[in-house]
């Protein structure tokens, strides 16, 4: 076979695996109350099936020469998923704006500045303890590279898609395990999410913390929360009635592409902009690490605006482009878990317990002593959603919303929405966040834990004595 016909195979695969795991969470309570989705049951299970978990057993059974001693997906297949999710987070980040309304900075911030100051805090924050960790405990107890401190935040804030998009310039930057323990991060932070969020919750309601939900969960919240977390989705946007000269989907693929290749433009003009600068001047090599997406998620932002302006907001269909996203997102993480090395996690098992440790301790602690002060106005509905981005995804922290707050009376998910466009560009899977890594390796640990040390103290005191005075 060619490796285009192995790459037609390893992508129906991917959607065979996730059809399967669709009927695996719809019959298995446990999994629909942890709101695993089905694409991380999909990558799990061709996980087990690959040589570190399938082919272990077998060959420690059977012996090394057995059949399956390697799992039961050609390498061929593995060679292809290994690529896409570089690929294909692309697609992800120029699709966070596309079809959405851009308002002005002024009227985003005037609505969200309190969950703004209190995400960046918690963003900053994790970065810190994961400098901290590196610094006097990974470092110089395990021998860990330090750019293990940025781990935390890659696979909490950032999440599978993040994780899994930063693969090469892991691979880049010689630190190729720390995509795994990133990857595993992603898949720890998430499922204490949904825990610890629905005993917080429970606890909120309990002691009358909670304004838009006088009573504790029973036993249906978390399924009628998914359910109209579900509609929503499902109901989000409009559809454009204008007839289209090509095929809908294709014209919206094709304004990605026109993204992608804008925020690729713009990376090349830095990267040559920094060869002829601080590059020549002091040998700083920053932008050529840096990957794509952070910069096709601004490519989407102006083709966004570019489209608006020139034919009407009309024209973006929001809704096919959260499916095409959506599907993107899902191939990444079937594609990122199933080449995800146990091994490397089995070695790593004391530091990677470390990190997952601390960054629970971080997030909770932080949206119980820092969310009160820094939103002043129904802290806890407007400090959930955030708390389930911090260690999962966004669609986690919708979740709890939806828990808390079924009706949207705190006006929380307008909040959490305009929140994401001051504070994705930069972290979370933003600019710094994919420039992480090269940063580290370049100045290293100590000075960028100053930098984001300075940072997370900057907006904790701005949020404290000037946005939440100001909110009251």
């Amino acid at each position: 076979m060619t490796d285009i016909e192995w790459f037609f195979l390893g992508l129906v695969l991917i959607w065979v695996l996730l059809v399967a795991a669709h009927y695996i969470r719809r019959t298995s309570t446990l999994l629909s109350y942890l709101f695993l989705p089905g694409s991380i049951i999909a990558g799990l299970a061709a996980l087990f099936a690959g040589p570190d978990a399938l082919g272990a057993m077998t060959s420690l059974v059977f012996g090394p020469d057995a059949p399956f001693s390697q799992g039961i997906i050609p390498e061929q297949i593995k060679a292809t998923w290994h690529a896409l999710p570089g690929i294909l987070i692309n697609v992800v980040f120029a699709s966070l704006f596309l079809g959405k309304i851009i308002p002005g900075i002024r009227a985003i911030w005037r609505r969200a500045a309190p969950v703004v100051t209190y995400g960046q805090t918690i963003a900053w924050g994790q970065y810190v303890i994961g400098f901290l960790l590196a610094i006097f405990i990974l470092g110089p107890v395990f021998g860990m590279d330090p750019m293990a401190a940025a781990l935390i935040e890659i696979g909490f804030e950032g999440g599978h898609g993040t994780a899994a998009g930063l693969i090469p310039v892991f691979e880049e930057m010689g630190f190729r395990e720390g995509a795994d323990l990133a990857l595993g991060l992603a898949t720890v932070g998430l499922v204490s999410a949904i825990i610890t969020g629905t005993i917080l919750i429970n606890w909120a309601a309990r002691t009358k913390r909670l304004h838009a939900r006088a009573t504790p969960l029973d036993a249906g919240a978390v399924p009628e929360a998914m359910a109209a977390l579900m509609e929503n989705r499902s109901a989000d946007g409009h559809r454009s009635e204008e007839d289209h000269p090509i095929d809908p989907l294709s014209f919206h693929l094709g304004l990605i592409g026109i993204a992608i290749f804008v925020g690729w433009s713009i990376l090349q003009v830095l990267i040559a902009a920094e060869s002829v600068m601080w590059g020549r001047l002091w040998g700083v090599e920053l932008m050529a690490h840096v990957p794509v997406f952070p910069f096709a998620m601004l490519g989407g932002v102006l083709v966004q605006i570019v489209v608006s302006r020139r034919w009407g907001r009309h024209v973006v269909d929001r809704h096919l482009v959260n499916r095409i996203a959506g599907t993107a997102l899902d191939v990444i993480i079937v594609a990122a878990l199933a080449t995800l090395s146990l091994t490397v996690i089995g070695d790593n098992f004391l530091p990677f317990m470390i990190l997952a440790v601390a960054g629970i301790a971080w997030n909770v602690l932080g949206f119980l002593f820092l969310a009160p002060r820094l939103i002043p106005n129904d802290w806890f509905e407007n400090g959930i959603p955030n708390f389930g981005q911090s260690m999962g995804m966004t669609v986690t922290g919708m979740l709890l919303f939806r828990m808390t707050d079924p009706g949207n009376r705190s006006g929380g998910l307008e909040n959490f929405g305009y929140k994401q466009l001051l504070f994705e560009p930069i972290v979370g899977g933003g600019l710094f966040t994919a420039s992480a890594l090269p940063l580290i390796a370049q100045f290293g640990a100590p000075a960028m834990l100053a930098v984001t040390g300075s940072l997370m103290l900057g907006w904790l005191a701005f949020g404290v004595f000037v946005v939440a005075p100001a909110a009251k």
